[in-house]
């Protein structure tokens, strides 16, 4: 399985310049952004991916977006695999309007606030990843799976601190709780 960090948002321009929270709710990916997840989706082309898993806030759904129409793919929404709730850009975009944006993707699953509450607590996160991680162990459908996420979540996987647009090589069934192998960016995987 990959996991793959979206692209650079608008949140990560300014909060990289200011290092404060720009209040910018659920941003959408820059034109760099664009670029960077293009040339992800690239190296992704040498891979078996089969099927896209995503994050429902915006800067993940234009991510996976690029990357499945270069994979001839389609994606799968899951809230599970959404950002640790810090910053005001993790506050998401609510079910109705997101169906609106993309009525393509099936979203019935989710609540109309689907986000968790701001400044959700790092044990809540870890949390999470462990029954994300459980449940792909158990199901054994992880192979040849994209996962297009956040930061945090990889962090809270891996142990690992990516770059936007990073791709992450994760085995949910290994016996140690982190590793994973960041790809290289001149890696074709």
């Amino acid at each position: 399985m990959i996991l793959m960090r979206h692209g650079q948002s608008h949140f990560n321009v300014a909060y990289g310049a200011t290092r404060k929270d720009p209040g910018i709710r659920d941003p959408g990916l820059t034109d760099d952004g664009r670029e960077q997840v293009t040339a992800a989706a690239g190296r992704l082309r040498g891979l078996t991916v089969r099927q896209i898993v995503a994050s429902p806030y915006t800067r993940a759904l234009e991510t996976a977006e690029i990357v499945a129409e270069a994979l001839d793919l389609k994606v799968r929404v899951e809230p599970i695999v959404g950002e640790r709730a810090v910053f005001m850009c993790d506050v998401g975009t609510p079910l109705s309007a997101l169906r609106a944006r993309w009525p393509h993707l099936d979203m019935d699953h989710l609540e109309e606030t689907w986000w968790p509450v701001l400044e959700e607590s790092e044990e809540s996160l870890d949390y999470r990843c462990r029954a994300y991680r459980r449940t792909l162990s158990d199901n054994g459908d992880w192979r040849g799976t994209l996962v297009v996420t956040h930061w945090g979540v990889i962090r809270a996987l891996t142990g690992h601190r990516v770059q936007n647009a990073d791709l992450v090589r994760f085995d949910p069934t290994a016996a140690h709780p982190g590793g994973g192998i960041v790809v290289p960016s001149d890696d074709t995987c």
